[in-house]
C-alpha cells in the first residue's frame, strides 16, 4: 500500500513540477504515513529542491524534540532526507494565533498541489476530531483532543498513558484540506477498520469528520486487506476509477 500510494504521489509531484516549476505539498504523520514516507522518499525522479512543504497538524505545548512531535517526525522522515527547502512548520509551544496566522497566510497564497493525510480511529481527518466543524473557512484551528484520538496515540506507542498526550493541538481545517488539488489518504492496519466503513458507506456528517473526503472529486483513498475488511468488496470495486 505504501509503495502504491508513493508512486502516485511521485507521479502527482513530478506533474505540478513540470506544469508549474515547483509543487506545494500538505503532509501527515503518525504510524499509517510512515511505510509511504518510506517509499516516497526514495524517489529518484522528484525535484526537491522545488518542493514547498506545510505542516497538516501539530500537539500544543509539546516540545520540538519530543519523539510524537508531528515537524520532529516530518523532518526525520521527509524534510531532512530529501532536503526539502521551505518547511512550515507549526509551532505549537509559541503563540497559537501568530502561528495560525503565519502558516496560514503562506498556506493560502497559492493552490495547494497535493494533501497526504491518514484517517484516525474515531474517523477524524487532521485533528479535526467528531464532531468537525465543516463550515469554518480558517486554514488552521486550535482544536481539542477527543478521548478516543488521546488513547490511539497512545496505542500507537508515542505516549506512556493518556495522561501524558497533549489535550489540545494545531489542526488544518477541514475546508483546507478540501482546497486542495489532489488528496491521498493513506489508511492501512485492522484498527482502522471500522473507521474505513464508517467513512465509505455511512453518511457524509460531521460526527464522521473524514467523511467529508467523499465530496473532493479527485481524493485517492489507500487501503490495505486489513483495514477495507469490514467494507463489502462490490462497495470498493464500484468505487475505483
Amino acid at each position: 500500500m505504501g509503495a502504491a500510494a508513493a508512486a502516485h504521489a511521485e507521479r502527482l509531484l513530478v506533474q505540478a513540477i513540470d506544469a508549474r516549476g515547483h509543487a506545494r505539498v500538505i503532509a501527515a504523520t503518525g504510524n499509517s504515513q510512515l511505510a509511504f514516507l518510506r517509499h516516497l522518499v526514495a524517489s529518484p525522479r522528484v525535484d526537491w529542491s522545488q518542493v514547498e512543504l506545510f505542516h497538516l497538524d501539530e500537539y500544543v505545548g509539546l516540545a520540538a524534540d519530543h519523539p510524537a512531535s508531528f515537524r520532529r517526525v516530518l523532518r526525520e522522515h521527509l524534510v531532512d532526507r530529501t532536503g526539502i527547502p521551505t518547511f512550515h512548520a507549526l509551532d505549537g509551544e509559541g503563540d497559537l494565533d501568530a502561528v495560525r496566522r503565519t502558516v496560514g497566510e503562506a498556506l493560502q497564497r497559492a493552490p495547494i498541489d497535493v494533501a497526504f493525510v491518514g484517517i484516525g480511529e474515531n474517523t477524524h481527518l487532521a485533528f479535526n476530531d467528531p464532531p468537525a466543524d465543516f463550515e469554518t473557512t480558517e486554514p488552521y484551528l486550535v482544536v481539542a483532543l477527543d478521548e478516543a484520538c488521546r488513547r490511539q496515540q497512545v496505542g500507537e506507542g508515542w505516549f506512556p498513558t493518556i495522561d501524558d498526550v497533549p489535550s489540545r493541538a494545531l489542526s488544518m481545517s477541514v475546508r483546507q484540506i478540501l482546497a486542495s488539488r489532489e488528496i491521498l489518504a493513506m489508511v492501512p492496519d485492522q484498527r482502522k477498520a471500522a473507521a474505513v466503513a464508517a467513512v465509505i458507506t455511512g453518511p457524509i456528517r460531521p460526527d464522521v469528520p473524514a467523511s467529508i473526503l467523499r465530496t473532493h472529486d479527485r481524493t485517492t483513498l489507500y487501503l490495505d486487506q486489513a483495514s477495507a475488511s469490514l467494507v463489502d468488496p462490490g462497495v470498493l470495486a464500484s468505487m475505483r476509477g
